[in-house]
This record gives C-alpha cells, sequence and structure tokens, in this order.
C-alpha cells in the first residue's frame, strides 16, 4: 500500500537475459514509457550487453540465474513499483496506465498481464487460452504474463527464491497466500520459440511434469536437469 498515488515515473522494469541479442532493440523502447529499465545480464557470450548499452540501457551483471538476478535488478530499481518483464516479451502498447490504476488499489497486492503467444495457430491458441484461465481462476500468472508488484511488498515478501527453476511459480503462491493478485486483460505477446524448438505437445507435457515433479516432492535440481535436457 502507498501513500502517495503511483506514477509512470514509479515503474523500473527489471529484464533478465542471457545470450538475448535478437531481442535488444525491443528494451529500448521501453525506456521513454516508465521510470528506469534494468538489464541484469547472467553473463551472456554473444553482443546483448554491448547492444543493450549501445542503445542506452543500463545494464548490471550477476551470476545466471533467474531469481537471483530478478532479485538483483530489484534492489538496485528506485522506482516504487517492479515490472519483471522476460527479455523475449513485449508489453502491450500503453500498459503503465493499467498497471498502475491496479497497484493504485490497496486492495491489490500484485498483478500480471494476460498472455498472448507470437504468429500462434490453433495450438498456440489453445496454450494462450489455458494459461488466461489459469491465471485467472487460481491467480496463478507464470513470469511469461509480466509479473508487476510495489517494491516494498516485494521486500516484506522476499523476493525471487534463488531456485533453478520455478522461481516465478513459486513467487506467485507465497504472494497470493498474502493478498490479491489481478490478472489484466491487456495481454502482453510472448515469443513462441520454446513451443517451436520442441513442439507444443511436448514443451506443454514437459511443462506439466515439473509443475506434478513439485508437488511429487521431486527436488528442484532434478526438475531443473529434466526440463532443460
Amino acid at each position: 500500500m502507498t501513500s502517495t498515488a503511483l506514477t509512470i515515473s514509479d515503474i523500473s522494469i527489471i529484464i533478465p537475459t542471457l545470450n538475448e541479442e535478437s531481442e535488444v532493440s525491443s528494451w529500448s523502447e521501453l525506456i521513454s514509457c516508465v521510470g528506469e529499465v534494468i538489464i541484469v545480464d547472467g553473463g551472456s557470450s554473444d553482443q546483448t550487453v554491448s547492444l543493450a548499452r549501445s542503445q542506452g540501457l543500463r545494464v548490471e551483471v550477476c551470476p545466471a540465474g533467474r531469481g537471483a538476478q530478478l532479485n538483483h535488478g530489484a534492489r538496485l530499481a528506485v522506482g516504487r513499483v517492479l515490472l519483471f518483464l522476460h527479455a523475449d516479451t513485449r508489453m502491450p502498447s500503453g500498459f503503465a496506465g493499467p498497471l498502475l490504476q491496479c497497484l493504485n488499489d490497496p486492495a491489490i497486492l500484485a498483478g500480471a498481464f494476460s498472455l498472448a503467444i507470437d504468429k500462434a495457430g490453433a495450438g498456440l491458441k489453445f496454450i494462450e487460452q489455458c494459461a488466461n484461465l489459469r491465471a485467472r481462476l487460481f491467480q496463478l500468472p507464470y513470469g511469461d504474463q509480466a509479473i508487476f508488484i510495489r517494491r516494498d511488498d516485494f521486500r516484506q515478501l522476499g523476493g525471487f527464491p534463488e531456485t533453478p527453476i520455478l522461481e516465478d511459480f513459486l513467487f506467485i503462491r507465497k504472494t497470493k497466500k498474502q493478498g490479491r493478485i489481478a490478472i489484466l486483460p491487456q495481454a502482453v505477446l510472448t515469443s513462441a520459440r520454446r513451443w517451436r524448438r520442441l513442439g507444443i505437445i511436448r514443451t506443454t507435457l514437459m511443462n506439466q511434469l515439473v509443475i506434478l515433479g513439485f508437488y511429487a516432492g521431486v527436488p528442484l535440481q532434478k526438475l531443473s536437469a529434466l526440463y532443460r535436457r
């Protein structure tokens, strides 16, 4: 909860990266939309860092690991609102207004956007629908939906768990026990690359196996190795 209304200048966008040089141009477009954009690189071997800096983006470096990178960016952020954005996800036009309206409501603890997948055919449209239904029914958005939260609330929650996998899932599970998570109707556009790389069915089954493995008590290190294999 904040004592004064949040504004666009209060928004800090944090983008964790690792070898994402093809996505740099989309991040530079965000600079004029918010108070600050922080790229947190986990040791890219391509031109991600140099390209980002050449386009006027602030780049910080820390050991690889999405949870650790997100937390590092959050510690450096000056904005009262933290927006965690995947490197291959693009924000909708005019996203700041609905986000601020959401977090200016003291009844809402955190939020995320609806999901759209780039160049989605019938199969990926079905994935979109399932993801959005899950997020709304269970207040369970994933990281590719651009999770946002007030900085003070994020710190009180202890930030993201610095686990090898499921850092967004675990953070949201913890957050929704403390308050309401809103899902905005405006949709972010995320890349279909992971579905195209392994196929829709195989990728979806792998995602569900990881979640089931978590509930079954399989160690996160083993789940991470399975997922990355």
